[in-house]
């Protein structure tokens, strides 16, 4: 199994270019992130995976077959979960999954045992004999997962899975997720849920105005780390930023606040790892050292919107020797520190 492979595929709507010589794979046995604003090509790129939508120019391949040129075959190896559901409001959930597994040639009693199954995997269970409409939106995404699933797919095509799902059930699709790929599958999963997304994906595609973008040199550009010490509140945070850049050396306008701690940008970990040993040898009591956005959406904003990602500060120990703090300090502000857009943290 070859999973998905895809080689310069372009698709336009009239005048209006979707996708734009697009270049990918995933693996089996391993998540994909599809990550992207909207409009930038994602559900069309999907369509076309699913057999759906023929691609201008380019290739595709499913598990090594064609969904252009053998879309039976194609889909045969897929699972497609749309963004909604959208047929059969009146039956049930009992009936939309036997009805689904029928389309596939599965036996009457098979077909029965399967929505068993699968209406349990996704905690449906109990609303087995409720019809499709009076679901939640929620509820309608289990259902769409489970009818993905129910020819047993070595391929899953999910467009935003966890819109409409409670806390327990997004940590119940990751595990869901994780196990399907532990099995050989290949699951590409598109979500607007970043901090969603980065807890279940092994590997990350991002497209930009159609295109696939790389992501690497996005990702390793500077970014602002959250510091809080113990015991931080509103009133002092002034003083906790004058603090930490005299002990970093580094500009106090460098600095932003958030949420009772200061933002401090770094050009990377290693730059971070310093810092952070020089602010604990200098005396300093932290509670929380951490980024402030995670990898896969500082990476995302870096790509989409270049000008709103923070501004690394300069690395602890450029201007002056680390922990020791520069001579003649100013000193500390008497308004609050500026927020993380003012300062460019």
């Amino acid at each position: 199994m070859t999973g998905i492979v895809v080689e310069g595929v372009s698709r336009s709507f009239g005048s209006v270019q979707a996708v734009r010589a697009a270049t990918l794979r995933a693996e089996p046995g391993r998540v994909t992130g599809l990550v992207g604003p909207n409009g930038a090509g994602k559900t069309t790129l999907l369509l076309m995976l699913a057999s759906l939508l023929a691609p201008d120019t380019g290739t595709i391949r499913i598990g090594g077959v064609d969904p252009s040129e053998d879309p039976l075959a194609a889909r045969r190896l897929l699972g497609w979960m749309p963004d909604a559901l959208g047929a059969w409001p009146s039956l049930t959930a009992r009936e939309t999954i036997t009805t689904t597994a029928r389309l596939y040639g599965i036996a009457p009693d098979a077909a029965a045992d399967r929505a068993a199954q699968l209406l349990a995997l996704v905690d449906l269970a109990d609303l087995a004999d409720a019809p499709a409409k009076v679901l939640s939106r929620g509820q309608k995404q289990k259902l769409g997962l489970a009818r993905a699933l129910v020819h047993d797919p070595q391929v899953l095509l999910l467009d935003e899975p966890a819109s409409g799902l409670d806390p327990e059930a997004r940590i119940q699709l990751r595990v869901l997720l994780r196990r399907l790929a532990a099995e050989g599958r290949t699951v590409l999963i598109s979500s607007h849920i970043l901090s969603e997304l980065e807890e279940v994906i092994d590997d990350a595609v991002f497209l930009v105005a159609g295109s696939v973008a790389d992501g690497a040199e996005a990702q390793n550009t500077g970014r602002a780390w959250r510091i809080r010490m113990l015991g931080a509140d509103a009133a002092r945070q002034a003083a906790d930023s004058w603090q930490v850049a005299q002990i970093l050396g580094i500009p106090v306008e460098s600095i932003g606040a958030d949420r009772g701690g200061v933002l401090v940008g770094f050009v990377d970990d290693e730059a971070a790892a310093t810092g952070l040993h020089t602010l604990v040898t200098a005396g300093l009591r932290i509670s929380e050292f951490a980024p402030a956005q995670s990898a896969l959406e500082h990476t995302f904003l870096n790509l989409h919107r270049p000008s709103a990602a923070p501004q690394a500060a300069a690395a602890p120990g450029s201007s002056t020797t680390p922990g020791a703090p520069p001579s003649a300090p100013p000193p500390p502000p008497a308004a609050t520190a500026k927020n993380p857009e003012e300062a460019g943290a």
